[in-house]
């Protein structure tokens, strides 16, 4: 089996940062969007992911972002990667791909079987895919929900290498989830947290020991 790649999202201090490098995160996620308790400013942002530089791959979250936005953000916390978590169009993420100059990772909600019929799309605008649960439509935030989707609508489905699985993961079943999808990659924000937007190091640790059968 291949090297679990994990993400750990949603850090916002310098401790659970450290905590997530320490045990081996490949990436590390800040999120950028003013309705998440997890919510960094482009600074603060900046600061965590030039701790992090040449020891993970440094995410910055943001949701439908405008132009200028994404230049500020790319000006400002110099991400290795912009995740997408708003309702961007494959044409939006292929344009977004294209100012920017820097890999983009798309996230996707996913209900029912027909969720995966955008995949195709979107896997040709973005350099990568993460899976995550929908939200119901009365859900404040459109990820870091803590809940999962059905991991059998991905049995047999075709998915870009390098897909990655999130949504109602933690310690406890990573490791179903995994064997479940035959993905090799997973990102965590709310599974490893006391409450929402507080990560909690131990859970950090122990997440990632999981995901890679340490556990």
């Amino acid at each position: 089996m291949s090297r679990v790649c994990v993400k750990i999202c949603g850090l916002v201090t310098e401790a659970t940062l450290d905590a997530a490098l320490d045990a081996g995160a490949d990436l590390v996620g800040f999120v950028h969007f003013a309705r998440s308790p997890r919510h960094l400013a482009l600074d603060a942002a900046g600061h965590l992911a030039r701790r992090a530089r040449g020891q993970a791959e440094r995410v910055l979250l943001l949701v439908d972002p405008d132009d200028a936005l994404l230049a500020a953000a790319v000006e400002t916390a110099d991400p290795d990667w912009i995740q997408l978590h708003g309702r961007e169009s494959p044409e939006r993420v292929a344009e977004i791909r294209r100012t920017i100059g820097r890999p983009v990772m798309k996230a996707l909600g996913i209900a029912t079987a027909a969720d995966l019929l955008a995949l195709p799309a979107y896997a040709e605008a973005a350099d990568r895919l993460l899976l995550d649960a929908k939200p119901p439509p009365s859900a404040p935030l459109p990820g870091g929900n803590g809940v999962s989707f059905d991991w059998e609508l991905l049995a047999g489905a075709s998915l870009p290498a390098g897909t990655m699985l999130s949504g109602g993961l933690d310690t406890r079943n990573v490791a179903e989830a995994l064997a479940r999808t035959g993905l090799t990659a997973v990102d965590v924000s709310s599974g490893v947290e006391v409450r929402p937007g507080e990560k909690d190091v131990g859970r950090i640790a122990a997440f990632v020991a999981a995901a890679r059968g340490r556990g």
